[in-house]
């Protein structure tokens, strides 16, 4: 995606906001009685950074100050895969991803946005970046194979220097050009008329430095072509977050239970900024004690669409 288009105004980041995506999950198939549903780490300081929520009738959803505009890392690919199942047969705990988009001002949905997600395998590995990603010490391309799960008490925290063998470090990094051509859990969607795209990909693993994160980009003002989404340009980047009770639930599963990666939490990452829903923490639904089995996570995402904010400079 090119951003070829001029935003109507300069950006205005306290003008994004996050609206509490309470009751968007979707239930999947096999998913019932007995389901865990977790999203409620750090939800109490969603006010943190904004002036207040309002609402809007009818929506009995409230919106907050946008506060997860984030960098966009070194693993960003401009590959204009459209497509909805992104999982290209890896290994891994299925995952629905369900994503909405919304005008922060409005809180009306956004048409034909393109979103973009991409992130790590379960052992920790970008597509296009195989050789520089090895998902820490021992993972894959690391040498010796791993076993053993991580437990609760992960240690080495952040310190804010690249960590050896890890993608990007703790903060991410520039970016970097691709080593491979491979292109797997990337992909991209356009929003229905309600401001929906719907993904199907895995649980993601983790990586030295880092918790466990999906990556996001929202494009509008483009246009589709035989070539993909191109023109427009980016009004958001951010990252999606989970809890820790689901990220211990995942490590019971292989392949995720055969890492001995230092498991990065998330009190301790360096990016997340423990604010709950509005800082990326996304709403999760599994059967209890089978997670193996199926995960839908959701979230909405309010946005300034004529705002400029493509992770690049920070």
């Amino acid at each position: 995606m090119t951003d070829t288009q001029e935003p109507a105004h300069k950006k205005d980041l306290t003008r994004r906001r996050m609206i509490l995506a309470g009751g968007a999950a979707v239930a999947a198939a096999g998913i019932g009685a007995g389901a865990v549903a977790n999203a409620s780490a750090g939800e109490g300081s969603a006010h943190k950074g904004g002036s207040g929520g309002k609402k809007h009738a009818g929506q009995g959803e409230a919106c907050y100050r946008l506060t997860s505009e984030t960098t966009e890392g070194p693993y960003y690919i401009d590959a204009d895969k459209i497509r909805k199942d992104i999982t290209e047969d890896k290994e891994g705990i299925p995952m629905t991803l369900r994503l909405k988009v919304i005008d922060s001002d409005t809180c009306k949905p956004l048409k034909r946005a393109a979103v973009d997600i991409w992130h790590c395998d379960a052992l920790g590995v970008y597509s296009g970046y195989e050789s520089m990603s090895t998902g820490g010490p021992g993972g894959p391309g690391g040498g010796t194979p791993p076993t053993g799960a991580p437990t609760d008490a992960p240690t080495g925290a952040p310190t804010g220097t690249p960590p050896s063998g890890g993608p990007g470090g703790p903060g991410g990094g520039g970016h970097s050009e691709p080593t491979d051509d491979e292109r797997y859990l990337r992909g991209t969607q356009l929003t229905d008329q309600h401001g929906y795209v719907e993904f199907r990909t895995i649980f993601p693993g983790w990586y030295q430095g880092r918790a466990v994160h999906i990556h996001t980009k929202v494009h509008v003002g483009g246009k589709m072509t035989d070539g993909g989404y191109e023109g427009g340009h980016t009004c958001h980047t951010g990252q999606f977050f989970f809890a820790e009770s689901a990220v211990l639930d995942s490590a019971k599963a292989e392949p995720y239970s055969t890492s001995t990666t230092t498991r990065t939490t998330l009190t301790e990452d360096t990016i997340y900024d423990q604010s709950g829903v509005t800082g990326g923490l996304m709403k999760l639904s599994y059967r209890k004690n089978h997670m193996a089995r199926g995960v839908v996570g959701s979230i909405t995402m309010g946005v300034d669409p004529d705002g400029t904010q493509d992770g690049t400079g920070m």
